[in-house]
Order: C-alpha cells, then sequence, then structure tokens
C-alpha cells in the first residue's frame, strides 16, 4: 500500500480514537509529503518518500537535542514521541550484520584495496542494502575500517 494511503488511513484511525499527537504527527507527514510531491510536480516514489521522513526525523533529533540544552524536558519528550512514530513508516534498520555483510560483498564486487576507493565500495555497499535503512556514517565507517 502506498505511504500516503497508510498515512491517511492512520489519521481517520487516530480521528476516532482523539489520539492528538499521533493525529498530529500524521498531518504533519502527511503534509511534508504532498508539499514535497507539488513541489515536484510528479508522483512520489518510494525513495523520495523515504528521504522526506529521514528529513523530518532529522529534524526532531535536532529539536530534542536543542530542547534538552535549554532545559525544556517536556518539550524534548514530546519531540521524541513524534520522533518514535515517524520511524514506525520507516523500514526497519539494518543489523550489523547486514551491513558487515554488504561491506564484504562490495569490497570483493569492486576489488578496492585503498582508501582512496571508499566512494565506490559505499556505493555499492548502499545498492545491496536497498530497502533497509541505515545510517551513511555508520556504513562509512564500516568501509574505511575494511579498507584501511
Amino acid at each position: 500500500m502506498p505511504l500516503l494511503e497508510q498515512i491517511q488511513k492512520d489519521m481517520v484511525a487516530a480521528m476516532k480514537a482523539k489520539d492528538e499527537l499521533r493525529l498530529s504527527v500524521v498531518r504533519m507527514i502527511k503534509t511534508a509529503l504532498k508539499k514535497h510531491e507539488v513541489d515536484a510536480m510528479k508522483p512520489l516514489d518510494e525513495a523520495t518518500e523515504m528521504q522526506v521522513l529521514n528529513t523530518l526525523l532529522k529534524q526532531r533529533r535536532e529539536s530534542v537535542d536543542m530542547f534538552r540544552k535549554g532545559g525544556r524536558e517536556e518539550l524534548a519528550q514530546k519531540e521524541e514521541a513524534e520522533l518514535k512514530m515517524i520511524e514506525a513508516y520507516l523500514p526497519a534498520n539494518a543489523s550489523d550484520e547486514e551491513l558487515d555483510a554488504a561491506v564484504a560483498a562490495a569490497i570483493a564486487e569492486t576489488g578496492a584495496t585503498t582508501a582512496k576507493q571508499r566512494g565506490l565500495v559505499m556505493k555499492a555497499a548502499q545498492a545491496k542494502l536497498a530497502g533497509k535503512r541505515r545510517g551513511g556514517k555508520a556504513l562509512s565507517d564500516r568501509v574505511r575500517a575494511k579498507l584501511s
């Protein structure tokens, strides 16, 4: 089921349950997706949807840090709750074993032996992890460790 349809169903369910926080988060996600769709003037594909959701996650993480630094714990907790709800729409994180396997396969595929070839390995590893969420930094660190 397309993400926008799922979000619409979740929005109706949140309205019926009178769950204000969930309704707010689902509306925010839908608004961000629709805005991106209108700005691009073409339907969203799965990669674009994930990119928009990752942007929302990054914004929430930054907000949590800022609220904690400012001594506003109640707002930080609200942002963390929103963060968890947004993560529910994303695919599962790649496990450490999956990351290691993808990096090893990418190195074997590209024949990379030096750190200068890290970009090639990163691109191949990301292709192997398509459909899974992964942190670019975590993947980069693993590639760097294997090539040095």
